[in-house]
């Protein structure tokens, strides 16, 4: 009777903790917006910049994904934008008070949130607590060592990624939403994640979230950056709930002209096309998000998309009240993997994780190249659009400050960049985990420094500048 009474205690306390967690046996579900207001949210056109952010500069930062070297990789290049002095509008500052936006994807976006919630602060303390933390091994016990977690991560409403974004809150983003976001002074930062059933981007802003009439605002950041960086697989999807058609959301006039004209050649009525499905909350009920690079992984489309579904790129300066734009930059930081070279001398059939690797870093590859070229190819027909409605039939003045006054740079940050091949291949062929040695994080930071401050397209913006 005596061990049955000491044992009874035991076998209560676990039932008592089952009872307990079972409260937290769901995601979090994303709030319902009854209203549509376009004067307040997180959105690119009320987000507050720098002082002394210039309106004739727009500079627009893109991070890949990659795990902690993509993260560390951005950092340098934030690190060296910091560093770099420029005058503008008589005043000296540093180049980086002058970034408008950032778009970040899978461990690029861990960098891009952290430096739009905290500011310069990130270069205090992100390297310790993120960057040369073993943060891939600290998630893992939290799964396997963590009793109350497996009972949790039982449930079918609660699983990895879910634990994975409280981690990353506890670890880095301070339990901070997306209202904390937009109070900040600084870029506007997008991240992106993958609709894992349709393939299209899905960019976390207030835009995006009137079209499924919910509230962004108090939407978890961490929980995005998750979404973002979810690998299939690896880890499981976000889930976020679709609530169209219960807060009076019309798409704008220029959209809505769009999809009324049909024109299904269109790559503009394509991408309208695609924000279809969000409108039938009946057939699209929830929404399943996986890691952004599925979709783009340099955070490039991002700045594209919004072209194509406001028409052209004058609307859009328009919409950013951004008119008075005269160069406009484009800083893609690329940390890209490849292929091992040694299964080319090899006549045995390559591992099943060979063949998994090559086709992701083969497509991930490509479609960033196609990307790339697809923006370095719109420059020309910009500057038209931006000369026409500007300087209209009148004669077109590239005097500085005239009309036709118009420049795009477009600044790869990328390892192909750097002119030594063993050097490129030791690091495209470090691994994408959130896991790196901290001498690895040291020298991805230090390439960053250098290909960027080496870029000749970097030094002709800052020598226009001057």
């Amino acid at each position: 009777m005596g061990k049955k009474f000491r044992l009874f205690p035991a076998g209560a306390s676990i039932i008592a903790a089952i009872i307990f967690t079972s409260g937290c046996m769901h995601y979090p579900v994303n709030k319902p917006l009854t209203t549509i207001d376009p004067n307040s949210g997180y959105r690119g056109k009320l987000k507050d910049r720098e002082p002394g952010n210039s309106d004739e500069l727009l500079i627009y930062l893109t991070f890949s994904g990659g795990g902690t070297r993509a993260s560390a990789f951005s950092y340098g290049v934030l690190e060296e934008l910091r560093n770099t002095e420029v005058t503008i509008n008589g005043q000296k500052q540093m180049l980086l008070n002058q970034v408008d936006a950032i778009s970040g994807v899978s461990g690029g976006s861990f960098t891009a949130a952290y430096y739009g919630l905290f500011g310069e602060r990130i270069f205090d303390d992100f390297e310790q607590k993120f960057l040369k933390k073993n943060v891939q091994g600290g998630l893992v016990r939290r799964m396997l060592l963590r009793p109350d977690n497996w009972v949790r991560l039982s449930s079918p409403f609660f699983q990895r990624s879910d634990l994975a974004s409280e981690y990353y809150d506890k670890l880095l983003f301070e339990e901070k939403t997306f209202r904390d976001m937009a109070a900040t002074k600084g870029p506007m930062i997008n991240i992106n994640a993958t609709d894992m059933v349709t393939g299209i981007r899905v960019g976390f802003s207030q835009d995006l979230f009137d079209l499924i009439c919910s509230d962004l605002s108090s939407f978890p950041v961490a929980r995005a950056v998750t979404a973002s960086s979810a690998v299939p697989v690896v880890l499981t999807p976000i889930t976020i709930r679709n609530y169209s058609n219960d807060c009076g959301f019309k798409l704008p006039e220029e959209i809505e002209r769009i999809r009324r004209e049909h024109d299904i050649s269109s790559r503009s009525f394509h991408q309208v096309s695609n924000l279809t499905p969000y409108m039938d909350a009946e057939k699209h009920k929830y929404i399943h998000l996986v890691d952004g690079g599925v979709s783009d992984n340099l955070g490039l489309r991002n700045a594209l998309d919004r072209v194509l579904l406001l028409g052209n790129l004058w609307n859009t300066l328009k919409y950013f009240k951004q008119e008075n734009i005269h160069k406009v930059v484009f800083v893609v930081v690329n940390a890209e993997t490849e292929v091992s070279s040694s299964w080319s001398l090899l006549g045995t059939a390559p591992t099943i994780s060979a063949m998994f690797g090559a086709y992701s870093s083969v497509s991930v590859t490509r479609y960033n190249y196609e990307t790339v070229m697809l923006l370095r190819e719109s420059f020309r027909r910009w500057t038209e659009e931006i000369q026409k409605n500007r300087c209209g039939d009148g004669p077109i003045s590239t005097e500085p400050g005239g009309c036709g006054d118009i420049k795009f740079y477009l600044v790869e940050v990328k390892f192909d960049a750097l002119k030594d091949e063993a050097e490129r291949h030791y690091f495209k062929r470090m691994p994408t985990s959130f896991k790196l040695s901290d001498k690895q994080v040291d020298d991805l930071r230090d390439a960053a420094h250098r290909i960027l401050a080496g870029s000749d397209e970097f030094q002709q913006l800052l020598a226009d500048l001057k």
